[in-house]
């Protein structure tokens, strides 16, 4: 055999050892959060571990690119789907098609609404990450202020990622009680997904509502804290807090939550800024699906533990939850540094 017929039957052996392997479309949001990034390298990393092909692709928050990407791998012929919707209500055609090609779909952190072709969801229990960040925030207030009342404002995250109403919910079962009782006053008066929501979870966003919050509400009075559901708005929370003194001289910064453990909101902890984040470890995330899409292409049922909360409008998606964990000063070395999440060089 020559060398030139050698190289191409070695070429076609390889080829066809590739297309034996089961490949695994994974639809991420955006890379714009070191979050989601995490997510995805997770993915290919344990996919590719346990024998699968990958294709993983990133929409930058583009919803007609992320369609776009989602049809692509549909008509590739990946054997399953995971998807992690910018707008979880965009994808009833595309999973259908999914669907009617003999592919399975798996949502991934963010419900998809609308289509009886969402077989699983993999998430945390986002009630209870809301319910952390209230719990937080009146820990917080109370440990920096003393006795109530306080000055608090709330703000919510993207009204099409289905996510957000449960933080949103799980937070306010908290504080409507102590809302109502007049420990807390929201100053401006904002409440309510529809007034508070901070589309596609944009921290520049959130940071020119909380200066006009401020502007508006704040001459006269002084912001205790801040509900804010997610790392990436409460960096664009605390930079409007600052900018008008807050955490210098006699102002105290406001006690502001957070969620996703980012390295700059763990950096921000640090510094006496962020009080608190929650902690999705999203190597486990990855592992939980990686079981799913395994018990699928098996011919089996992949493992749950919920099947009653997450009604996509069309049907309840059969779930699991995992646990998130709250994290302050108080334990983010054993939390954050004992899971091997982060080095501690990465934070410095």
């Amino acid at each position: 055999m020559n060398l030139k017929l050698l190289l191409t039957s070695s070429a076609l052996a390889l080829t066809g050892f590739a297309a034996m392997a089961d490949t695994v479309g994974i639809a991420m949001p955006t890379q714009s959060s070191s979050r989601w990034i995490s997510d995805g390298n997770s993915m290919v990393e344990q996919f590719e571990a346990a024998g699968y092909d990958t294709i993983l692709q990133y929409a930058e928050d583009d919803i007609p690119n992320q369609l776009a990407q989602i049809e692509n791998m549909i008509t590739n012929g990946v054997d399953v789907l995971v998807i992690a919707a910018i707008d979880g209500t965009t994808l009833s055609n595309a999973l259908e098609n999914a669907h009617f090609a003999g592919i399975k779909t798996i949502a991934y952190d963010r419900l998809i609404r609308d289509s009886e072709y969402v077989d699983y969801y993999a998430t945390f229990d986002n009630f209870k990450v809301g319910v952390q960040q209230a719990s937080s925030l009146v820990d917080g207030l109370k440990e920096r202020f003393g006795d109530g009342p306080y000055n608090v404002e709330l703000f919510g995250g993207s009204p099409d990622d289905n996510n957000a109403y449960f933080f949103y919910d799980g937070a306010m079962s908290v504080l409507q009680p102590l809302i109502d009782s007049g420990e807390i006053n929201i100053v401006s008066g904002q409440m309510g997904m529809d007034t508070v929501g901070t589309l596609r979870w944009d921290g520049a966003v959130a940071q020119a509502r909380m200066d006009n919050l401020l502007s508006a509400h704040y001459t006269d009075a002084e912001v205790h804290g801040v509900l804010a559901p997610y790392d990436g708005l409460s960096i664009g929370i605390i930079s409007s807090l600052k900018g008008v003194g807050y955490g210098s001289g006699d102002l105290k910064m406001p006690i502001v939550t957070g969620q996703d453990a980012e390295v700059r909101s763990i950096k921000s902890m640090l510094a006496g800024e962020q009080y608190s984040t929650v902690f999705k470890d999203t190597r486990e995330l990855a592992r939980v699906t990686v079981g799913m899409v395994e018990a699928l292409l098996k011919g089996g049922e992949p493992e749950i533990n919920d099947t009653s909360t997450y009604n996509n409008g069309v049907k309840i998606v059969p779930s699991y939850l995992l646990e998130p964990v709250s994290v302050d000063m108080s334990n983010w070395e054993e939390v954050i540094l004992g899971s091997g999440y982060y080095t501690a060089d990465q934070l410095k």
